[in-house]
């Protein structure tokens, strides 16, 4: 067992710790420290009332950020819900063009200029998609980041920052594919 001398308002008081936890302690006297601080000048007589008016500070910012979370959790659950719903367009809108050009090449064989229409038409898709899922990938960093700096005592939210990951991970995997129809659509428009 270590020992951590802290000073919190007048008084220095030696704190026991486990290896290890000497910095955490320190840091969170310091922070005690701070806020006892904002008592000023109307600290009271007794000095225990003035460490629970800086536990109370404490508290309230504590509950501040747990707050933030749970609106940083709720905003990435709605991120992860529009990521599911601009990759089902997408596949949709993949579905119904490979089934119109098919549908295309069956009722004739020689309309090349419909064919490279309808390929300008899937590329400009295709663009919108990646914007979309850039924008989206962008929202998901920031929520990433936010959720980061927002934590409790204890540590962050390990487990939405590797789900966001992993859902950045797929949407990066749907892009390839939406490029990979989109050049094999411009090989059968070719060859057509």
């Amino acid at each position: 067992m270590n020992q951590v001398k802290i000073k919190v308002g007048p008084r220095h008081y030696t704190i026991n710790c486990g290896p290890g936890d000497e910095e955490k302690v320190l840091k969170f006297g310091t922070l005690i420290d701070e806020n006892y601080a904002k008592l000023g000048t109307a600290r009271a007589p007794q000095e225990s009332d003035n460490l629970v008016f800086a536990a109370l500070f404490m508290a309230d910012e504590l509950d501040e950020a747990r707050k933030a979370i749970t609106d940083t959790k709720a905003e990435l659950a709605e991120a992860r819900l529009e990521t599911q719903r601009a990759k089902d367009d997408a596949a949709n809108a993949l579905h119904e063009a490979k089934s119109q050009i098919d549908e295309d090449k069956e009722k004739s064989g020689g309309k090349k200029a419909e064919l490279r229409a309808e390929i300008e038409t899937l590329r400009k898709a295709e663009e919108r998609a990646r914007r979309e899922n850039a924008a989206l990938k962008a929202d998901i960093a920031e929520l990433q980041e936010r959720a980061r700096h927002q934590h409790d005592l204890f540590g962050g939210p390990a487990e939405d920052a590797a789900l966001s990951e992993a859902m950045a991970e797929k949407l990066e995997a749907i892009a390839a594919r939406v490029e990979a129809t989109a050049s094999e659509l411009e090989g059968s428009a070719r060859t057509a």
